[in-house]
């Protein structure tokens, strides 16, 4: 598992271009992307494409080709492979085959930007990409209000805009950085609430470079008392959770059962 640069060719260490020219064959996320890496440093190597839509396929044909004593390189288009990225389901079969797994670290994307956006580094939880429904993703960062640690995520540019106003809706107070186009040219980092950073965004003519999102702890939370269920559901739904994700969610922050909670507001049994 070979770590590659986020941007920057020159993040690769002496070890990942050895491992990359000694091996048998590569596989990788776009073959196009790592061709680039490769041509840069003049390293020849074989590769063989695995990503979403083909890796499961391609975790047994990996599989049986190091069983019959080849040796492969994993790597992703930017970063650490399985982080967000393909690569999971072959480190998986490779190690239920009783084949070595052998970590080349490097770049991570989420390490990165939390490294460097002054928010708490202690405790953080990484969180990857949010649902692209903006239901699902408002029940996601719902279930995330009481984490205590620095909230890490990935989002595409096309969806930064609305996700920021999400994280506006439940985290208004909590201290936000945005980093974008991290060690290319354009590299940025964007501090403050999650409404400053989507006005200064909105502003602009396009906004470009996947992102990575940190949403520090300790910001203040609208904690509902129990007699207030309903109007905690009502704010739920006014969010755009649908009614029985409204009660689910409300119902844990106040200590209930789901069943109870759904009884109350309705005066009958739950719908389970």
């Amino acid at each position: 598992m070979v770590s590659t640069p986020l941007g920057n060719l020159e993040d690769i260490t002496q070890r990942a271009l050895r491992t990359l020219r000694e091996v048998d064959a590569i596989a990788c996320e776009d073959t196009r992307r790592t061709k680039s890496l490769l041509r840069n440093y003049g390293i020849r190597t074989p590769l063989v494409s695995c990503h979403d839509h083909n890796e499961k396929t391609r975790a047994a044909d990996i599989c049986n080709r190091i069983l019959r004593g080849e040796s492969f390189a994993l790597v992703t288009d930017a970063g650490t492979p399985t982080i967000s990225d393909p690569g999971y389901r072959v480190v998986r079969a490779v190690v239920a085959a009783g084949i070595r797994v052998v970590p080349v670290p490097g770049p991570c994307a989420a390490v990165t930007a939390l490294a460097a956006s002054g928010l708490p580094t202690d405790a953080f939880l990484f969180r990857g990409f949010l649902p692209r429904r903006r239901g699902k993703r408002l029940t996601a960062l719902q279930e995330l209000r009481r984490t205590r640690a620095t909230l890490v995520l990935f989002e595409a540019p096309h969806r930064i805009l609305a996700t920021l106003a999400d994280i506006q809706s439940t985290f208004p107070d909590s201290q936000v950085v945005v980093a974008r186009e991290m060690t290319k040219l354009h590299e940025e980092f964007l501090r403050g609430t999650a409404a400053e950073i989507r006005r200064s965004l909105a502003e602009r003519s396009a906004v470009r470079g996947e992102m990575v999102i940190l949403v520090a702890p300790g910001g203040k939370l609208s904690d509902a008392p129990q007699g207030s269920l309903p109007d905690r559901v009502r704010e739920l739904q006014k969010a755009g959770c649908e009614r029985m994700e409204a009660i689910k969610i409300a119902a844990k922050e106040l200590g209930m059962h789901k069943r109870e909670a759904y009884a109350l507001l309705t005066g009958k049994g739950s719908e389970d």
